[in-house]
């Protein structure tokens, strides 16, 4: 299954650039990162089969662990690709949080869209260690 991070906003050359590089490159899953400009632009064409988390602040704080089950269920339920949406600081509108399979949240605070973004690497390394029972997940 795909893991797909598409994000408003650019990250550029940054400090947070580099830790969501590092953590992508070590998923051993295929994995993509699609920036959008903060309005406008075309979304990616949806494939079918595929499942859609919106990082909402109003979310569902998931533990690494239901994180990862979760993943596997939809992995294991052959879904193709699941889709990460990272908003720009207004967020998503309403018609895509409807539609949305799941809205994640990283706790009650607001976080700055290029920290979240590097937190989103980290947890989709996390979660795919967990289920490939690498020991990372109990390292830090």
């Amino acid at each position: 299954m795909l893991l797909h991070i598409i994000a408003r906003g650019k990250i550029g050359r940054s400090p947070e650039a580099e830790l969501v590089d590092r953590y992508l490159k070590r998923i051993s899953w295929p994995t993509r990162l699609t920036e959008l400009p903060d309005r406008g632009g075309t979304m990616p064409p949806v494939p079918p089969n595929i499942v859609t988390i919106l990082l909402d602040e109003r979310g569902e704080a998931l533990p690494s662990l239901s994180f990862a089950r979760q993943l596997e269920r939809w992995r294991d339920d052959g879904k193709r690709e699941a889709r990460f949406l990272i908003g720009a600081a207004d967020g998503h509108d309403e018609t895509l949080r409807r539609g949305a399979d799941l809205l994640l949240s990283f706790g009650a605070a607001t976080w700055p869209h290029l920290l979240a973004r590097a937190m989103l690497a980290e947890q989709l390394f996390r979660a795919t260690s967990i289920l490939a029972n690498h020991p990372y997940h109990r390292e830090g």
